[in-house]
């Protein structure tokens, strides 16, 4: 083989090796970045998939203080008649709720006043 070709493969392949590593720096440097932004901005407490993501204080309810619509089954024990009544009873009232509710494909939707969020003045 001839000298100059091993020479230039080499080179070649110590270059796909650095362009390789600049990558994973940038990579790297850009997403440290990103996550100081996000954690410095205040947006990383909005995110509520994050485990251990603790709720304002706004935001904790009494758990004695139950609506209406809030009905669970019993997790063991047996199914009786008196606890089917209260399960339809409680599946009717957001029945209704879902019928009231008109023009579900409406652009306004998903306003703050139809989804029941309270605006801030």
């Amino acid at each position: 083989m001839n000298p100059d070709n091993e020479k230039k493969e080499l080179k070649g392949a110590r270059n796909i090796v650095i362009m390789g590593l600049a990558a994973i720096v940038i990579a790297l440097l850009t997403t440290g970045v990103s996550l100081a932004i996000y954690h410095n901005s205040g947006d990383i407490y909005l995110d509520r998939s994050r485990p251990g993501f603790l709720p304002d204080k706004e935001e904790i309810e009494d758990s004695t203080s139950k609506q209406d619509s809030d009905y669970e089954l019993e997790k063991s024990g047996p199914i009786t008649e008196q606890i089917l009544e209260e399960y339809l009873e409680s599946f009717e009232i957001e029945d209704d709720k879902v019928k009231a509710y008109n023009d579900s494909f409406d652009v306004n939707a998903l306003s703050d006043e139809k989804l029941g969020i309270g605006t801030e003045e």
